[in-house]
Formats: C-alpha cells, structure tokens, sequence
C-alpha cells in the first residue's frame, strides 16, 4: 500500500505513537487574536487517539 502523501504531510508520528499535527489558522488575520490564542497556536496539536490507527496505517508508520 502507498504512503498517503496529504496525510504525511500533515501529520507526524512521534516515537511513543501519539499523532501531532500542526495548529490550524496560523496565515494570516492573527493581529486581531488575543495573546493566549497565539501562543497556542505555535505548537503542534495532539490528535484524538481514535484516529490514531487510521493515520498510523496511511503513513505507514506502524
């Protein structure tokens, strides 16, 4: 089976297995979010882990 390449892109997996993907909305219109919404959006997010099988299997990843 061939590697999903949307989803490689979007998606990493970290050694342990948990899939983090990167904060949405970072572009552009961030003047107007406050500081605690900034902030957060600099580090990757932590996907539900009932995705995990599906994105893992994608990725090729297992």
């Amino acid at each position: 089976m061939k590697t999903h390449n949307a989803i490689s892109k979007r998606f990493k997996v970290t050694k342990r297995g948990k899939i983090l993907k990167r904060a949405a909305g970072q572009d552009h219109f961030n003047a107007r979010e406050n500081g605690k919404t900034t902030r957060g959006k600099r580090r990757d997010k932590q996907q539900h882990p009932s995705f995990a099988k599906t994105i893992k299997k994608l990725t090729q990843q297992q």
